[in-house]
Order: structure tokens, then C-alpha cells, then sequence
């Protein structure tokens, strides 16, 4: 039994503790039930849907979609996921050999590796800055980045919530001053949707990419990309399909360009308001306040288990719904990974960084008390604290 009444309207296996919400995310059941109408209709009358209906209904899904991130509607197209986002911006912009892209070492490893096989390509130069941990002020991070950019510095490049240390960068200050300096700005915001408010307009970022299915809850494969306003004439498609501005004009080139990459199920796109409303009527900032507590107590018990430093503060600057603690130096990653699951039904991932293990817990509205005290008790068998 529990006293959360969120986690009966999910499809998460009750028997787990699901801390994993960052990595694929999970879909509510109201939410997951419209996507399947969808479907159906779709099957239903496939030519009707997609040869009749496709503009309109995308356009209905981006309104819901502009409204909620303060961004135009037209300046926003669904995609499948932040990294093909990411890649259809990284693709787009020419860099000439010795041409620079400053990011940091915090970022997701594909968008890295991403970034060194583009510049090998081109010749260019990736500058990943070194953000050491603990993270102290935002204001020291700008800094640090900041000055790793040269004259030949073209874009910067960073997460707005990282995956590997599910740090919150200060991404509104880096955008400002690229913007002021010419420099293209790129922001994989894969995680910031639904868990912290999104202010794209506020933003500023050249491009800013992120996905619905993590912490908005909309179903599996649906994402977006924004360009601001007057960026998106740079973007090229990454698949090259009909120019909708011949067939279907719908007076935006990122549409005309981006929308159309030939057939496939945009029901998860149609989704989207599904899940905003959800969230709406759920009194999601509520939502988010009490998982941040769980999460602050969670930092807390683990820390005292392995007596091992805070990455960073406890401070909404830094975090909200997700955050790394340390392990103690020798510990066997993928063994504790696989024990916590295997022999406490605790699902969330260790990973390493920089030769460092870090265990990533994220806490999302369905997670309760019980799911945080099963970890700690598996975590007290397990770890041998830091001598």
C-alpha cells in the first residue's frame, strides 16, 4: 500500500523502485490511452490522417506545445528525440578548419561524440571545458566557460540539465553572451522540460532541442526543436524529403524543411497536449516541490552512508527532480547497478565520469517515500564507505 495517488496512474511496475526517470521517461495512463486513440484513428483512415489532416492536427500539437514553452508555435517542430535535434543544428552550421565549438565535459556522451566526429570531418576544433566537481556559483561556471572562447570560437554548445551529472547550467547567461558575440548558441535541454519551468523566449538560445517523453510524460519518440526567430533559415533537414512549401505550404520554412520526413506514427507527437494537461490538472508545481523533497533527503541519507561530498549545492540553481551522489572510489559500477535491481528491485543508473561513479537518482510524481528507503537499505549492504 501507499499514500501517493499519482503512482496508481502510471504504468510503472509496482513492484520496482522506479528512481529512473531520467532515462526514457514514463507515460501516464490518461496519456497513454490518448496516444493509442490516436493510433487507432490513424489506422483507421491512414490517407485521411496523414495525406489530409497532417497540418492541422501538427499545428494543434504545437500551439499546446508554444503555449506551454513561451515560444511561438511555428518556431517549434516535432521530432523523434533531442539527439536527432541536436544533429540536425550541428548539421546545419559550416565550420571551416580550426573554426571552435566550446561545450563542456558534462555533456551526454552521443552529443559528444557527435561534436568530435563533426569536427574531425570539418577540421575544426571541440573544446569540451573542464566543470569541475563540486560545482560552486553560476556565476563561477560562466566565467569558466566563458573563457575558453576565442575570436574563432563559432557556437557554444551545452545541456540545460546534463545527463551524466544532472547539474542545471545557467544557460540564459551563456546565450546572451554568444548572441552578443555572433556565436551560435545550441542548448540539448533533453531533461528541463516538465521538471523545471521552460522559458524558451527567456532563454534566448539560437537553438534549443529537448524532449516531451522524459519529464513532460508524453509518450515514447516524441521531442521538439526551436529555432529563434530568423535562425531557422540556417537549418537544413537532416532527411531530404517533399518541400512542403510545395505541397502543403504552411508559411514556416522550419516546417516546410523540417515536418515532413515521410511516413511514420506522429501519434506521440499528437500526445503532447495530453500530457500538459495532465500535469495542469495535477498541480504539477506541487508535484515537483514534493519530489524535490524526497530527492533532498535521498542526497542526504546516501551521503551519510558512503561519506562522500555533494556535487553541489542544495540549491534549485543546481537541481530539482534528479541529481548524481558519488560513490566511494573503487566501487564496482555495473555490480551495483545489477544488485540493487536484481536483489532490491531499485532501478536507477550507476555510472562513471571522469574516473569518478556517480549513482543518478531521479524522482518523479508517482515515486514515494518507500521507493527512497528501499534504495538507502540496499545502498548500506552494499557500499563500504570512503575510509
Amino acid at each position: 500500500m501507499h499514500d501517493n495517488p499519482l503512482r496508481d496512474l502510471f504504468l510503472i511496475d509496482p513492484e520496482v523502485a522506479f528512481l529512473n526517470h531520467g532515462s526514457f521517461g514514463a507515460t501516464p495512463k490518461p496519456v497513454f490511452e490518448r496516444y493509442q486513440e490516436w493510433q487507432r484513428e490513424f489506422e483507421h483512415q491512414p490517407v485521411e490522417f496523414l495525406g489530409r489532416r497532417f497540418n492541422t492536427l501538427m499545428a494543434e500539437a504545437r500551439a499546446a506545445l508554444g503555449a506551454y514553452l513561451n515560444a511561438p508555435a511555428d518556431s517549434l517542430v516535432f521530432i523523434p528525440n533531442a539527439t536527432m535535434g541536436m544533429n540536425i543544428v550541428a548539421h546545419s552550421l559550416p565550420l571551416e578548419p580550426w573554426d571552435e565549438v566550446v561545450s563542456t565535459d558534462h555533456e551526454y556522451g552521443a552529443i559528444d561524440r557527435m561534436w568530435r566526429v563533426i569536427c574531425e570531418d570539418s577540421g575544426a576544433v571541440y573544446k569540451p571545458v573542464s566543470i569541475p566537481l563540486p560545482v560552486t556559483t553560476h556565476a563561477d561556471f560562466v566565467e569558466r566557460l566563458w573563457s575558453a572562447v576565442t575570436p574563432r570560437t563559432r557556437i557554444v554548445s551545452l545541456s540545460h540539465i546534463t545527463s551524466q551529472t544532472a547539474l542545471r547550467f545557467p544557460v540564459e547567461e551563456i546565450c546572451r553572451r554568444a548572441r552578443e558575440a555572433g556565436i551560435a548558441s545550441i542548448v540539448d535541454g533533453a531533461h528541463a522540460p516538465g521538471q523545471i519551468p521552460v522559458d524558451l523566449e527567456a532563454i534566448g538560445a539560437d537553438y534549443y532541442t529537448a524532449n516531451a517523453h522524459k519529464w513532460m510524460c508524453a509518450p515514447k519518440g516524441a521531442a521538439f526543436l526551436h529555432a529563434r526567430p530568423g535562425m531557422e533559415e540556417r537549418l537544413k533537414p537532416l532527411v531530404i524529403s517533399w518541400d512542403f512549401a510545395v505541397l502543403q505550404p504552411t508559411g514556416s520554412r522550419l516546417l516546410d524543411v523540417q515536418q515532413w520526413t515521410g511516413t511514420r506514427d506522429i501519434s506521440a507527437y499528437l500526445s503532447v497536449p495530453a500530457a500538459i494537461e495532465f500535469q495542469r490538472a495535477h498541480d504539477w508545481p506541487a508535484v515537483r516541490k514534493r519530489c524535490r523533497e524526497l530527492l533532498v533527503a535521498a542526497r542526504e541519507a546516501v551521503a551519510r552512508i558512503t561519506g562522500m561530498p555533494q556535487v553541489c549545492p542544495d540549491s534549485r540553481d543546481w537541481f530539482e527532480q534528479m541529481a548524481v551522489v558519488e560513490l566511494p572510489r573503487g566501487t564496482d559500477r555495473a555490480a551495483t547497478k545489477r544488485t540493487l535491481y536484481d536483489r532490491f528491485k531499485v532501478e536507477l543508473p550507476v555510472e562513471s565520469w571522469n574516473d569518478r561513479v556517480f549513482m543518478r537518482i531521479a524522482v518523479q510524481g508517482y515515486n514515494t517515500q518507500s521507493d527512497i528507503d528501499r534504495l538507502v537499505a540496499g545502498l548500506r549492504e552494499l557500499i563500504v564507505p570512503k575510509a
